[in-house]
């Protein structure tokens, strides 16, 4: 094999993976994923209601460090009470940022 073809083989994958990776990190969750994932971690100790999430994602700053989010809400029933929550969700992770109950 010819060294030539081997190192411009080698700098083509290269070239190609680092292209992909980098579109690969300015994706962002669906914001249902993102709902789907808040659903999850609230219906633990109670039945879900009803909940939305504003489909358009948000630049959001807390601590000073700028965040691309989704905000949405839930309800939901535990022991025949009914509660409401906000939240704030990171637009990549689906991590909940802040969870603030009414």
């Amino acid at each position: 094999m010819n060294w030539k073809s081997l190192l411009l083989g080698i700098g083509a994958g290269f070239a190609a993976g680092y292209t992909a990776k980098q579109l690969l990190d300015k994706q962002e969750a669906s914001p249902e994923k993102v709902l789907s994932h808040v659903k999850s971690l609230l219906k633990k100790d109670g039945k879900i209601q009803g909940s939305w999430i504003i489909m358009k994602p948000e630049v959001y700053q807390k601590f000073d460090l700028p965040y691309t989010v989704y905000r949405g809400g839930i309800t939901k029933n535990t022991d025949g009470q009914q509660e409401q929550f906000e939240f704030i969700a990171d637009a990549k992770t689906g991590s909940i940022l802040e969870l603030t109950a009414y």
